[in-house]
């Protein structure tokens, strides 16, 4: 095994999940050289179905670096395969509402006993136990129950959800940590396998901050104040005489007296309504209007150029064709770009993060549903063969 192999090379990841959470975990696994497998119903993970165009976008993305073979766990044949492939692997995942592996006979208990060093992953939206746990664990709900939704938007507007699956990317980014810790436990010297209880809920909440002890101790509850922040001011983002949009943030008190000479004020820094942080949010409107009106003189590359020579923290809003286009992005291969022998290259993020001696990497596109049940079967005659 050498280094381009990835760190985690050795790992054997049976993924039974369905949709985001469970792919971003595994895909954090494969990217750094855990051999992933996915275990599909008849017309495969339903990702496979989120199209653009006519275009799996999201399954090229998240299935790369995966093999893939049909399973169902509800004929005998399906129940076989995986009581083959349990004692293969260091890792299962399912994404299944809490009861469906027991009704099938795979209960933690059952693939520890097929394997005791197996680390069992179960994402669901709510967790394995308490009230809610037979609900359906869709992001959506969780952006809603979480609090994410009610401190995010417009106050004259009702409570914002994200267009975009973050209670699932952020339970599979913690999801893929959790795995890596109960490996460790699991080729230690007691050589224990576990469950790992994933719930979507849980992470999120926990990108909020303090919010729950800020309520506690202050009866506040978290408003919603579009792009500002209720912790600091200005920060805040400021349409550009091109019609651009420009994002900038001087939450350090010595950020604000750089932002405020650069543009000529330097009088806000004493200014009793300006001078400190508590009073730059008592008076935000003003500060945003005095802010607003300089860079709503300038076109968007004027600002930031003038912005970086004072050195203050702004930056472009990008769509994804400026995102492609920055020189940065381009330099550290942030995005890098795939050959899909069907829809010629397509751009995804790179893996992350980076690591210097053993670093993650692309090595195959995502699979045709079934790709790989010939390898595979092969592969587990051998091994099993061997024994």
């Amino acid at each position: 095994m050498s280094a381009a192999d990835g760190p985690l090379a050795g790992i054997r990841v049976l993924d039974l999940s369905r949709l985001v959470a469970g792919n971003m975990l595994s895909l954090q696994l494969a990217d750094f050289g855990a051999d992933v497998i996915k275990l599909e119903p008849g017309r495969g993970d339903p990702l496979r179905h989120w199209q653009e165009n006519g275009i799996p976008a999201w399954w090229t993305v998240y299935g790369r670096n995966k093999r893939s073979i049909r399973l169902d766990l509800r004929t005998p044949e399906g129940k076989a395969a995986l009581r083959r492939l349990v004692p293969t692997a260091q890792v299962l995942v399912e994404g299944f509402r809490p009861g469906v592996m027991e009704a099938a006979g795979f209960a933690p208990e059952a693939l520890l006993a097929l394997n005791p060093r197996l680390v069992i992953v179960r994402v669901s939206g709510f967790g394995q136990t308490g009230p809610y746990a037979q609900r359906p664990g869709f992001g959506s709900l969780i952006e809603a129950m979480s609090g994410f939704a009610a401190k995010n938007g417009f106050a004259d507007k009702p409570p914002a959800l994200p267009n975009l699956a973050l209670a699932d990317m952020v339970a599979g980014l913690s999801g893929a940590f959790a795995t890596l810790a109960a490996l460790r436990v699991a080729e230690g010297p007691d050589g224990a396998g576990q469950v790992v209880d994933l719930s979507l809920l849980e992470p999120l909440h926990a990108t909020l901050g303090p919010d729950a002890a800020i309520h506690r101790l202050t009866g506040r509850v978290p408003s919603r104040v579009g792009n500002r922040v209720s912790i600091t001011a200005p920060r805040n983002v400021y349409r550009t005489r091109d019609g651009e949009w420009l994002a900038l943030s001087a939450s350090t008190q010595g950020m604000a007296a750089r932002l405020f000479s650069a543009i000529g004020r330097p009088d806000m820094i004493d200014d009793p309504r300006f001078a400190t942080n508590s009073a730059r949010l008592d008076h935000v409107e003003e500060v945003d209007a005095i802010v607003g009106g300089f860079i709503g003189a300038r076109d968007l590359a004027d600002n930031l150029a003038f912005f970086e020579a004072a050195e203050v923290t702004v930056g472009p809003v990008y769509d994804p064709a400026g995102f492609a286009e920055d020189p940065h992005v381009k330099e550290r291969g942030v995005l890098v770009e795939v050959d899909d022998p069907e829809h010629g290259p397509v751009p995804m993020h790179a893996p992350f993060p980076r690591l210097s001696r053993t670093p993650a990497r692309i090595r195959r596109l995502a699979p045709a549903l079934g790709q790989d049940e010939a390898d595979l079967a092969s592969e587990l005659d051998a091994t099993e063969a061997s024994r």
